[in-house]
């Protein structure tokens, strides 16, 4: 595991004095990097205080990594700033696409896991990591509904984007389950063939159904507590592949700093409890 860093938060400005007075041993933090892609100002100097503290991840949420196009040239000057700025201990992007042939959306899309995807995205994703001059650890997706076209299932298309690109995988338990739940597929079964030695970062958030369908549709909210089926899942994981650092995220309804302290305790103690087993097996 990362040196120092056990379970870790997604970063609110709200809860700023509360996490720079935070002790928490192998605490840390994680950022959506578009909200720091400027020149200076009150956010860069908050972010400076944090790291100065504590370790910090860069989480991506536009790159477009399975869009059309190279990758956006000024946008990438900006992340290569900020990157040498705060010398982040992670950075990740999702695997997804938001913006195709010149249009722009504001979400995570998914796509056909054919040939010329996988094309497509090894040669974006080395043009991130070439320009960063650092490896990047991608996120499995949510998914919502079934498409047609795949050439790959999902973990052989992660399998080989690691071997083609040398990237890491950051894994959201959250987006497992969720899709679990709306393809009908066995999280616990996904989790078991999922490439531990790729893991770099594990995400943990809540969900909520849908306001039309209910349970039958999960979505991946990020507003709401971990739940308990998810804790199962990470619990599950972590057994087998070991410690890795653990981000609670909560994007809406964001409760106060120390209730989200709280799941992030959750987490550590599974963290160490796993570690404690492989240095003192039975």
């Amino acid at each position: 595991m990362t040196p120092h860093m056990l379970s870790g938060l997604g970063l609110k400005p709200e809860h700023h004095d509360a996490a720079l007075a935070c002790k928490t041993e192998g605490m840390w933090f994680e950022v959506h990097a578009e909200n720091y892609l400027v020149a200076g100002g009150p956010r860069l100097r908050l972010l400076d205080a944090i790291r100065a503290v504590y370790p910090l991840s860069l989480h991506g949420v536009s790159l477009s990594l399975a869009g059309d196009a190279p990758l956006d040239a000024a946008h990438l000057k900006r992340l290569v700033a900020l990157v040498r700025r705060v010398e982040p201990a992670l950075v990740s992007e999702h695997l997804a696409w938001s913006a195709w042939n010149g249009m722009n959306l504001p979400d995570l899309l998914p796509f056909p896991r054919n040939n010329d995807a996988l094309r497509r995205i090894v040669s974006n994703i080395d043009q991130l990591q070439s320009t960063l001059g650092r490896w990047v650890a991608i996120e499995n997706p949510s998914h919502y509904l079934r498409i047609d076209g795949h050439d790959w299932d999902e973990i052989g298309f992660l399998e080989e984007l690691v071997r083609r690109t040398g990237c890491g995988l950051l894994l959201d338990v959250n987006n497992v389950y969720v899709s679990s739940r709306n393809l009908g597929f066995d999280a616990f079964d996904y989790l078991d063939r999922f490439p531990a030695e790729t893991v770099m970062e594990i995400h943990l958030a809540g969900h909520t159904v849908d306001a039309a369908l209910g349970e039958a549709l999960l979505i991946d909210s990020h507003d709401a507590p971990i739940a308990p089926d998810v804790w199962d899942l990470y619990r599950h994981l972590i057994e087998r592949i070991g410690a890795r650092p653990t981000l609670v995220e909560r994007d809406g309804n964001v409760p106060v700093f120390e209730a989200l302290l709280g799941e992030c305790h959750i987490a550590s103690t599974e963290l160490c409890r796993v570690a404690e087993l492989s240095e003192h097996p039975s």
